[in-house]
């Protein structure tokens, strides 16, 4: 076991390592020596006096919130001894199934994995067939220029405008004239299909699928993983509670609501003059007034938009115009069946496109994974296979998009009409959680943890239901899994979709999606009680946007029985 002092010292090796890369780093050196010139420092007080100098002109606020974030991304620290890939991922058999071969330009394949061997499978018969490089010299630069110039404006109107009904404001965008017949492609994969991958995860430790604290449990996942039961789930999300107010709750027995939201307001402006990470943390736990909830959530993620960043996005844009890849023609798939078809998202069509396009060319996306399962893929110039010299990762941020991943975007724009921020905002909330909804690991907020937890609610709280659903075919993680993966994007009215999210960002966890997910069968247990097949019970579930999120996870949480 890691000492506790051996731990500590890692952790803060990693951040100062870390922090010094950062602009935040060379901001403060130059802030320390601007104080300097200052009268009030003295030379025989120097490191106390510059400290003072930093703290009252608000840099040392600035230092914490920027530790308080790699505190919250990075995991716990590994025993020094212990080999680096356990940092990604300390199960063997997960990484296994989770790793696998480069790809190259020439479509060639090394076997040596699984699930990301059939990713780059995928990826790679598309090119044969189509006779489409992985990359090539931009082809699309004026269309695209246009677009991406044009595109700031209309939606800064937008953001003007009432988001309530943006269907008055925007028209349905266009797929770019010029580029490639899009029913050409299809999908590297489908959210389905990952979970067949999961469905045959095993543990190779026991033979015959036997794993004795396994037994009991008659869902898909297989895989016996510790995931925590109904009283443990109350105490971490003790916030939550019935008698503790909560937006999203139309009605309480301790405060009127009206009151409770006032107060509410008042404290989070409160919370937000004082600039500090971690408050904002723990108070969006009761979630965000929606005036406040795009700067709450800013401070969380630590994202402040200054002038380096705006440049920053502004070369990921020269990239997109430069080059062309084939997973550009995938994101523009992905949000034509996707946001484009959604009566929530599909007037900000254009702007998934344009931060999308630069996501796949932002190469700070790869330090994710670092504490990722996954392993980046790596194409290599042709003719130069093995060739390490010659090798770069593809796409550059290392992620190849997958059928519903624009809707990890989509819900930000209501809150983010800056592109540049609304850029950096996704980045942040996609190396923080969203990648581990379609990676397996053995991490709590990893989506192998999520299915198991789902399953294991149902099978111990409901198991009537669990029960007849399995026998008819439906088991329920067949029906659920696409509402986790996609961290219920999409199938959630929008306002209770972000109430959502409020939470996942004051928890710091993907758990409750597996909550909500158990929660919204527990909803419809009578009508699923009464259906025979697979179909019906899709159908009793088909739509989801009527649903309140908060009453639904206090019920289910705080008034079942344990």
């Amino acid at each position: 076991m890691l000492d506790p002092d051996s731990g500590l010292s890692l952790t803060i090796a990693r951040i100062v390592q870390r922090l010094k890369g950062s602009s935040l780093h060379s901001q403060l050196e130059r802030q320390a020596r601007v104080s300097l010139h200052n009268p009030e420092i003295k030379l025989e007080s120097l490191k106390e006096d510059i400290r003072d100098f930093l703290k009252t002109s608000g840099w040392e606020k600035k230092l914490q919130n920027a530790v308080y974030s790699e505190l919250n991304v990075f995991p716990s620290p590994c025993h020094p001894a212990a080999p680096p890939e356990h940092m990604k991922e300390p199960l063997a058999y997960m990484r296994k199934a989770q790793i696998a071969a480069l790809p190259s330009l020439v479509s060639t394949v090394i076997v040596k994995g699984s699930w990301e061997k059939r990713i780059l499978k995928s990826l790679n018969s598309m090119c044969t067939e189509l006779s489409i490089p992985l990359a090539q010299k931009g082809s699309w630069e004026k269309r695209i220029l246009k677009s991406l110039n044009s595109m700031c404006t209309e939606l800064r109107k937008l953001g003007e405008a009432n988001s309530e009904k943006p269907e008055q404001h925007v028209h349905r965008a266009q797929y770019p004239a010029g580029a490639e017949d899009l029913s050409l492609f299809r999908p590297v994969y489908a959210p389905k299909d990952f979970l067949e991958v999961l469905m045959n995860l095993r543990n190779p430790n026991y033979e015959n699928g036997e794993q004795p604290s396994f037994r009991n449990h008659l869902g898909l996942i297989q895989v016996p993983l510790k995931v925590k039961d109904i009283p443990e789930l109350k105490e971490d999300f003790s916030e939550l509670g019935l008698n503790i107010g909560q937006l999203g709750i139309d009605d309480s027995a301790q405060v009127p609501p009206e009151f409770f939201e006032n107060e509410h307001v008042r404290v989070g402006q409160k919370v937000l003059a004082e600039q500090d990470s971690a408050a904002a943390q723990q108070y969006v736990r009761q979630g965000c007034p929606t005036a406040l909830r795009a700067d709450l959530w800013a401070l969380i993620l630590n994202i402040s938009n200054q002038p380096e960043d705006i440049l920053y996005y502004e070369q990921l844009k020269s990239n997109v115009i430069q080059h062309d890849l084939l997973v550009d023609s995938l994101i523009y798939k992905d949000v034509k069946l996707t946001a484009s078809n959604d009566d929530y998202y599909f007037v900000f069509e254009d702007y998934l496109y344009q931060v999308l396009l630069c996501f796949s060319r932002d190469t700070s996306v790869l330090e994710h994974f670092a504490y990722s399962s996954a392993t980046p893929p790596k194409s290599y110039i042709r003719g130069k296979l093995g060739m390490e010299e010659y090798a770069v990762f593809y796409p550059p941020n290392g992620v190849i998009p997958f059928h519903g991943f624009s809707m990890y975007v989509a819900p930000l724009c209501f809150l983010y009409h800056e592109p540049s921020k609304l850029y950096q905002i996704f980045r942040e909330m996609y190396v923080r959680f969203f990648f581990r909804l379609h990676s397996i690991s053995s991490h709590p907020s990893g989506i192998v943890s999520l299915c198991l937890l789902f399953e294991t609610l149902l099978q111990t709280h409901l198991p009537q239901l669990f029960y007849h659903l399995r026998e008819i075919g439906a088991q329920p993680l067949r029906i659920s899994f696409k509402w986790m993966v996609r961290a219920f994007s999409g199938y959630l009215a929008t306002d209770q979709l972000l109430l959502l999210w409020d939470r996942i960002l004051g928890y710091n966890s993907l758990e409750i999606l597996a909550v909500l997910a158990a929660a919204v069968f527990a909803f419809r247990a009578v009508n699923l009680m009464e259906v025979t097949s697979l179909a019906a019970a899709e159908a009793v579930l088909a739509d989801l946007s009527t649903l309140k999120v908060m009453p639904l996870l206090q019920i289910f949480l705080f008034a079942t029985v344990t």
